[in-house]
């Protein structure tokens, strides 16, 4: 299994093979993004796209950014998705870690359903507080 940071001026040249993941990670946010705008964010060179992958077949993808608040940096997962989680969640966590150790970052963080926080939970990731929203009436 390889893990492969995409350059934000190569991400068209994969976003075929990681389109549906894209898709399937923008339903779980609720009308905040779609996929396209996934990619856009990617391209702008704000977030990186990780991507696990045997050969040409992508299995898997992160969208990561930095993010400094007053106090630390956090190295942020923004999207997670694809398939066969478990044969590469451990080698694409360790690149992670070290592409945070090596720009600064205190912590990793992510967000996400509930379920989630059991996948992440046996990397030592902790569920730390839940996001409410209410929608503004018409």
């Amino acid at each position: 299994m390889d893990i492969t940071v995409v350059a934000n001026t190569d991400v068209d040249k994969v976003w075929s093979r990681i389109e549906g993941y894209a898709e399937g990670c923008a339903k779980y946010t609720y009308g905040r993004f779609t996929a396209n705008d996934i990619r856009t964010g990617i391209r702008k060179g704000v977030q990186t796209l990780w991507v696990a992958h045997e050969g040409e077949r992508i299995l898997g993808f992160v969208v990561t950014e930095l993010q400094d608040y007053p106090q630390l940096r956090a190295l942020v997962m923004h999207f997670t998705g694809g398939v066969r989680l478990n044969k590469w969640k451990s080698s694409m966590l360790a690149k992670i870690q070290e592409h945070a150790k090596m720009n600064g970052a205190d912590r990793i963080e992510s967000y996400g359903r509930e379920g989630w926080a059991k996948v992440f939970e046996k990397d030592g990731f902790k569920s730390l507080h839940n996001f409410y929203e209410l929608p503004v009436g018409n």
